[in-house]
């Protein structure tokens, strides 16, 4: 059975060389949702061991609706939106997934 909440999947590729200033600037963003977005209930930041212009957001949130919706129109997002192009190689993968309670711990 699916929880009531949505995990969100961002994948994203930094330009060459530019790994540690999308990560400066991922880590901005994450402490300014989790500071300012309730629905945000959390954020992890991974990188490939062995591409480290690979970049993954893991999030989790009340609803697809809350991300898609008030998220996407927050000021600090669209900050990031703008700025991004000069250091990510282009915009991320974006998916949605469910969690199964059954298969929590």
């Amino acid at each position: 059975m699916p929880s009531s909440q949505v995990i969100v999947v961002i994948a994203y590729r930094a330009q060459p060389n530019k790994g540690p200033a999308a990560r400066a600037a991922l880590a901005g963003i994450i402490a300014s949702v989790l500071a300012k977005e309730p629905d945000c209930l959390g954020i992890e930041l991974l990188e490939d061991p062995v591409d480290p212009n690979r970049l993954l957001l893991w999030e989790r949130w009340t609803s697809q609706a809350a991300y898609t919706g008030p998220h996407m129109q927050t000021a600090h997002l669209q900050a990031f939106i703008a700025r991004a192009p000069q250091f990510l190689a282009g915009p991320p993968e974006i998916s949605f997934w469910d969690g199964l309670d059954d298969f929590r711990r």
